[in-house]
């Protein structure tokens, strides 16, 4: 499709060839004529198929059946040809999306092999006092030193909202 073709919805058409929409429509529908692209909801149809439908619509016609299928048959080959290159658009964008797919696995699997190097290099040092766990830490235990334990344990009493009856 050119960048410069202009397209015509379907009541420019008609507006043009001096019918109703619906005439439009039903012609559009009873050829299998496919529009160019969409604006919106809109179908736009191109030069060519205007001309095609307002020929069908124009008095002077007198063999409308051949030329319509004549010029239905050189629209339905052009929406081929277009079809034909978004096809080889998409291919390109897979290709290339499949060169970045295969690109970024290798770029994992560098970091990866990086990150263990690093790894080893690391556990390969001696250990520093910092990363060694300490010895004497019983911060979780609560042991009895000489100071603190006199070998008697002492109770207190449990208080709460029904501590008066334990009494």
């Amino acid at each position: 499709m050119n960048n410069n073709e202009r397209l015509y919805k379907i009541s420019e058409i008609s507006d043009i060839a001096k019918v109703n929409k619906t005439k439009v429509w039903r012609y559009i529908r009873d050829n299998n004529i496919s529009e160019r692209s969409m604006k919106g909801n809109a179908k736009l149809y191109s030069e060519h198929t205007k001309d095609v439908i307002i020929k069908a619509f124009s008095s002077e016609s007198v063999h409308l059946a051949t030329e319509t299928k004549a010029d239905t048959s050189r629209i339905l080959l052009e929406q081929i040809d277009i079809l034909k290159g978004e096809l080889e658009r998409k291919n390109d964008q897979l290709d290339k999306m499949q060169s970045l797919l295969d690109q970024q696995q290798q770029l994992n699997l560098s970091t990866n092999r990086q990150n263990e190097k690093l790894l080893d290099t690391t556990t390969n040092n001696t250990p520093l006092q910092e990363d060694s766990p300490l010895q004497n830490d019983h911060t979780d235990v609560s042991e009895p030193t000489e100071g603190n334990y006199k070998g008697e344990e002492t109770k207190t009493p449990k208080k709460g909202l029904f501590g008066w009856l334990r009494r």
